[in-house]
């Protein structure tokens, strides 16, 4: 499941738990929870609903925003123009 590792992160350190103290509190390895706020890794739905139970937050709150490029499953969608690669010839 995508998550927004950054806004991980800042959510953390605003509540001031450090990465180990935060990731034990999640259940995960600090290794794994720094690979997510680095958005290297992607958590399993599972992990991502403990970190937003530690955070008291929302899952959605941790999901990145798509501004609807996503189609149902999640996957982006490609945008074209109908000018083509070179624009509008004058």
């Amino acid at each position: 499941m995508k998550a927004d590792g950054p806004v991980i992160r800042q959510r953390r350190e605003t509540k001031g738990h450090g990465l180990r103290r935060f990731a034990a509190i999640a259940g995960l390895s600090a290794s794994h929870l720094s690979r997510i706020e680095r958005d290297l890794a992607d958590p399993q739905p599972e992990a991502l609903a403990r970190i937003a139970a530690a955070l008291a937050c929302s899952i959605e709150d941790l999901r990145p925003e798509t501004n609807g490029d996503e189609d149902a499953h999640g996957h982006g969608i490609a945008v074209h123009d109908d000018e083509g690669s070179r624009g509008a010839h004058s």
